[in-house]
């Protein structure tokens, strides 16, 4: 795979495309993605995950009705009182965070007061919760728990989602193209599952 095959099979521009390339190229020969087929549900998956390559960091400026995503974690009360009303400028930080310490805390290793914010979404995989940062961090050397937001740098953004990808097995969907599979392996459930069905059909156009 060549910077213009990426291009293409990502959807992106020659300047997102010269700044993920090679981090993507590395986390796709550290990580195992060594196929046509893996590379495109990889790319595809990502470019879901992080809004077409161009988001890093979880953002949690929910409307009132998108805080729905969460289900039972919030109550209908929480939703009303912390979600974005229409005519409403973006969510201030301080909502933001509450909205993450609320539907993120209390699991995975989250047990410490500030932990949903603290481990919310970073990288092109958005990883999230505590035992993850751990986990992640100890795959690539890096002290996640004292610096999350090193998966914000373009680098360790890229190869969070290749040790997220390998540690959850996704060459397996990806190589038998389970493309539902492999969504509910990375997002837990369906969220934006047309989105991914779409990207992986231009991806695999461009790769295979």
């Amino acid at each position: 795979m060549n910077k213009q095959d990426f291009m293409k099979a990502a959807g992106v521009n020659q300047t997102l495309a010269d700044k993920w390339f090679p981090h993507i190229l590395e986390t796709m020969q550290k990580f195992g993605i060594d196929t046509p087929k893996r590379q495109a549900h990889f790319i595809a998956q990502i470019g879901t995950e992080s809004g077409g390559f161009r988001s890093v960091q979880e953002s949690l400026n929910y409307s009132v009705a998108g805080l729905a995503i969460f289900g039972p974690r919030l109550t209908t009360s929480q939703r009303d009182q912390l979600g974005r009303k229409p005519g409403e400028p973006p969510l201030s930080p301080k909502r933001q965070e509450a909205i993450a310490n609320l539907v993120y805390g209390g699991r995975y290793g989250n047990d410490l007061g500030g932990d949903g914010w603290r481990f919310r979404g970073r990288g092109l995989k958005q990883i999230t919760f505590r035992d993850n940062y751990a986990a992640c961090g100890k795959s690539l050397g890096l002290n996640l728990i004292d610096n999350p937001g090193l998966l914000t740098e373009d680098r360790y953004a890229a190869l969070s989602a290749g040790w997220f990808w390998k540690a959850n097995n996704c060459n397996g969907f990806a190589d038998v193209g389970d493309v539902t599979g492999l969504t509910r392996r990375i997002n837990g459930g369906l969220n934006g599952i047309d989105d991914r069905k779409e990207r992986t059909r231009i991806a695999e156009a461009a790769l295979c």
